[in-house]
């Protein structure tokens, strides 16, 4: 069994857990997750099985899309629900819509973020939440990170309670922190904030409506239509540019060999998907370091075609 498994991650599961009753239900080991979701987030989450394993990076690195949920009032250790409330102030004055949306819009773009001390990022050799849990402070490092867009979902002309709260959805380039984004909203808006609810509702090209729960998954195992809802390597890489060769090239590409890059790729950075006629992706190429004008293979997915 092989292909990409659109699973809806439910609550309070780490990705690591999902993976771990996959492989159960599965009875199969070559699975993993394309990156991490925390124990209180929701919904896509593409699983790798067999040779797709080889692809989960090119998902983990794809955009992303969120709908979130701010609060405004008091803040958190964790940045979310789950953590400890560090800091307190009661919303004392409506605020608009028309704030609400300025606020967002001034974060839409190429945008910094400190990543949360509860966070897998590693700082010396160790994740940040190994040295928050012990209660260590550490310097972190800040990123540079692209939101897309990011709008309001919720319909009100104003906003008010002490502790106010309100939903947006967000689209996002690899290695945005949503808690981070919601406490940063806060920031601007001039109170303690923290983020309230998130679910993922698109990773590179699946959405939640291509999910299925895991539930689904163990009836499908039991009535033996699994392979119906896998999608193949190339729904991981279907953001990537492609470069459509010959079946005569095709058996150099499945050998390794450097290639001309095309007119139409020549521009172009990170990695492409080197193609079949029939839409089959056989590797992955990018520019050589060395020599201008030509690609080199960074992983061969097929060699048996």
């Amino acid at each position: 069994m092989e292909g990409i498994l659109p699973l809806f991650k439910p609550k309070g599961m780490t990705s690591h857990d999902c993976v771990f009753r996959l492989r159960k239900i599965l009875r199969m080991k070559k699975i993993g997750h394309t990156g991490t979701l925390d124990p209180d987030v929701t919904g896509v989450l593409p699983i790798c099985l067999g040779r797709a394993t080889k692809v989960a990076e090119y998902i983990t690195d794809a955009g992303k899309s969120y709908e979130g949920e701010v609060t405004l009032g008091f803040s958190t250790t964790t940045e979310d629900a789950s953590g400890e409330v560090v800091e307190r102030q009661d919303v004392a004055a409506p605020i608009s819509r028309k704030q609400i949306e300025e606020v967002l819009q001034s974060l839409t773009g190429e945008i910094t973020q400190t990543p949360p001390m509860y966070s897998a990022v590693k700082v010396n050799g160790k994740r940040l939440y190994e040295y928050a849990r012990q209660g260590i402070e550490v310097e972190r490092p800040t990123r540079k990170v692209t939101i897309y867009s990011i709008e309001l979902l919720d319909d009100r002309e104003v906003f008010e309670g002490e502790n106010l709260t309100f939903r947006f959805r967000v689209a996002c380039s690899k290695g945005t922190y949503i808690r981070t984004l919601a406490v940063m909203i806060g920031i601007e808006l001039g109170y303690p904030a923290h983020m309230s609810e998130l679910i993922r509702i698109q990773s590179a090209s699946l959405t939640l409506e291509d999910c299925f729960t895991f539930e689904e998954i163990e009836d499908r195992v039991e009535k033996g239509t699994m392979t119906e809802v896998l999608r193949p390597m190339e729904a991981a890489l279907s953001h990537l540019p492609k470069f459509q060769i010959s079946d005569k090239v095709a058996e150099k590409v499945k050998n390794g060999a450097v290639l001309t890059i095309p007119d139409h790729l020549l521009d172009t950075n990170g990695p492409i998907a080197v193609e079949t006629k029939e839409g089959f992706v056989l590797a992955i190429y990018e520019h050589h370091p060395r020599k201008p004008g030509v690609m080199k293979p960074v992983k061969v997915l097929r060699n048996d075609q």
